[in-house]
C-alpha cells in the first residue's frame, strides 16, 4: 500500500492575504472620524469668508449711498434706488445709476436692511440665523 503524501502547509504568515471584516471596519471608522472633523473645520471658514463678504458688499453700498446723496442732495428711501430711478424724486434729471445690477442678497440668502431719515443711514445683514438685532448681524 502506498501512502499518500501530506499536503504541506503553508506557513502561517503566508497564507494570510486578505483583511479581516474587523480590521475594514476599523478603517472604516476613522476615515470617517477625520471626514468629520474637516465638515466642522471647513463649515467654520465658510462662515467667516460670508462674514468678510458681507463686510465688504456694505462698504460698497455705504460709498454709493454717499455718492447719490452727493447727488440728488439725501439719502435714498430704499437701496434698489441705486440701480432704478425712484419715482418721488423732486428732480429727476439729478439721479444717477450708480450699480449697474439689481442689489443682491447677503452671502446668506436675506435681503439687507436699509434704514434712512434724510442725514443719516444704516445697512445691515441679517447673518447667518436671518433675525434681526442679533449678535450676528453686520452693520456698516
Amino acid at each position: 500500500m502506498s501512502r499518500r503524501p501530506l499536503p504541506r502547509r503553508k506557513p502561517r504568515s503566508l497564507r494570510r492575504s486578505a483583511f479581516t471584516l474587523l480590521e475594514v471596519m476599523l478603517v472604516l471608522v476613522i476615515i470617517a472620524a477625520i471626514a468629520g472633523i474637516a465638515v466642522v473645520n471647513i463649515g467654520g471658514f465658510q462662515n467667516r469668508a460670508y462674514e468678510r463678504v458681507a463686510k465688504a458688499e456694505i462698504s460698497n453700498l455705504k460709498s454709493a449711498l454717499e455718492s447719490y446723496r452727493l447727488e440728488v442732495g439725501s439719502y435714498p428711501q430704499q437701496l434698489s434706488a441705486l440701480h432704478e430711478q425712484p419715482s418721488d424724486l423732486a428732480d429727476p434729471s439729478k439721479w444717477l445709476q450708480l450699480r449697474t445690477e439689481p442689489i443682491k442678497p447677503d452671502p446668506w440668502g436675506h435681503d439687507y436692511e436699509y434704514t434712512a431719515n434724510g442725514s443719516e443711514f444704516e445697512i445691515r445683514s441679517l447673518g447667518a440665523d436671518g433675525k434681526s438685532g442679533t449678535e450676528d448681524d453686520i452693520t456698516g
